[in-house]
């Protein structure tokens, strides 16, 4: 039994490399590089791996109606309510091995540490391997109550829609419901991640103690102008949709920079129609996305950037149309409380930190619709991810899993 006189253990720092790089041969090409998107055979191959570590591991393992694995692991009070931690296995297409990786096998180390420590903590532990994160944390929206019948019919990349996919993966799209979790079911989760940005790297920080997950906003964006002959239309009779569209795009730009802050902004896609080199652009298509930790600042940069539209578009004689996109994340703050317990884990590791923000969408920003979160960030090696360059050393994967643990005993012992 554990007691907070007990000296805390560590993880195995060699094993949970080894796990790491044996889920990387699931998927594996010829180059040597790994695919495995949700619902490929790749990710059927790696979730039967890590429900086999699972299993080694003590835990009991199930997969719920949307394709969470979730291992259970029984506390001294059956009363109290669950701790839950993890990540996922699914990567984009062509990704890298780390990214939530990590984060998923640093869960399961973290209970086969407390097994051979012999520790078994007060609450009930949950470990949550989230189904599809990368085509739309699917696992997480589903536990939360906002996985739409919209987002089921949604195809990704290997043919099968999100409905298909759940089947697949031995869940049951028909039932998806029935897997929410009301609001207070957990009492947090933690979520252990790899940053994917380089200033962990770059300033040589150990942890990220995350503060917040911000919310991401998308709009279509529609500019009309007048197709005609490039060569026989002057210049000052010209309504040119792509010229306007460059004048939008650094407006953007301007506006979003124009107050203090992390936000972001982005045009990051763009067509223009009809898409002949001797014709006047009649039409362009493009996109628009604001992130922020604030949603108050996401609407005020949005209507200094529609504001700035609106001039474009009496100078050059082209509308501009806004189109919101469904397909977005309301902010997430992370509980302070928990950010605390991360930094004086790491503290008492010798460990450097740093509180930041992540740009970055996670299942943890679902979570946080339910129960307190907590993120921990460990560095990504030249802030590289999503890419199959992306590393992160045996010793960052180690100290996150570190911190990761001792955070999960100080919320046993402490949580009011």
């Amino acid at each position: 039994m554990y007691s907070s006189a007990q000296e805390i253990p560590e993880v195995d720092q060699d094993r949970l490399e080894n796990t790491i790089l044996t889920l990387a041969n699931f998927g594996k090409m010829e180059n040597g590089e790994t695919n495995r998107v949700a619902f490929s055979d790749a990710d059927l191959e790696g979730r039967a791996y890590i429900i086999s570590l699972m299993q080694v591991s003590g835990l009991e393992v199930s997969v719920d109606f949307a394709g969470n694995i979730i291992g259970k692991r029984a506390g001294k009070d059956r009363f109290l309510k669950p701790i839950g931690f993890g990540s996922h296995i699914d990567m984009v297409p062509n990704g890298g091995n780390y990214d939530g990786c990590v984060g998923s096998l640093a869960a399961i180390e973290v209970i086969r540490t407390l097994n051979e420590a012999g520790i078994q903590t007060e609450h009930p532990l949950e470990v949550f391997i989230f189904s599809n994160e990368e085509g739309g944390v699917m696992g997480s929206r589903a536990l939360v109550g906002e996985l739409t019948q919209d987002a089921l019919d949604v195809v990704n990349s290997t043919g099968y829609s999100m409905g298909e996919g759940i089947n697949r993966l031995g869940g049951n799209a028909s039932r998806v419901e029935e897997v929410e979790r009301s609001e207070g079911s957990l009492t947090a989760f933690l979520e252990l991640h790899i940053e994917q940005g380089g200033i962990l790297d770059r300033e040589q920080i150990d942890i990220g103690v995350v503060e917040g997950i911000v919310g991401i906003k998308w709009w279509d964006v529609n500019i009309k102008g007048f197709a005609n002959h490039a060569g026989t239309t002057p210049m000052s009779m010209r309504k040119d949709a792509l010229l306007a569209a460059s004048k939008f795009i650094l407006a953007v730009n301007e506006v979003t920079t124009s107050i203090a802050g992390k936000q972001v902004g982005t045009v990051g896609r763009i067509s223009a129609f009809p898409g002949a080199p001797n014709v006047i652009p009649g039409e362009v298509q493009l996109s628009l996305e604001i992130r922020d930790l604030s949603s108050e600042k996401i609407q005020q940069l949005f209507a200094g950037i529609k504001n700035r539209a609106n001039d474009i578009e009496k100078e050059m004689g082209t509308p501009f149309t806004f189109t919101p996109i469904d397909a977005t994340s309301a902010p997430a703050l992370t509980d302070q409380r928990i950010q605390k317990m991360i930094s004086e884990a790491a503290k008492e590791m010798s460990l450097s930190t740093k509180q930041m923000q992540s740009g970055a969408g996670h299942d943890a920003q679902d979570m946080e619709r339910i129960t307190p979160v907590g993120m921990i960030f460990v560095p990504s090696k030249d802030g590289i991810s999503h890419s199959p360059k992306e590393y992160t050393s045996p010793d960052d994967m180690a100290n996150g899993a570190n911190v990761l643990l001792r955070t999960i005993l100080t919320l046993d012992t402490s949580w009011f």
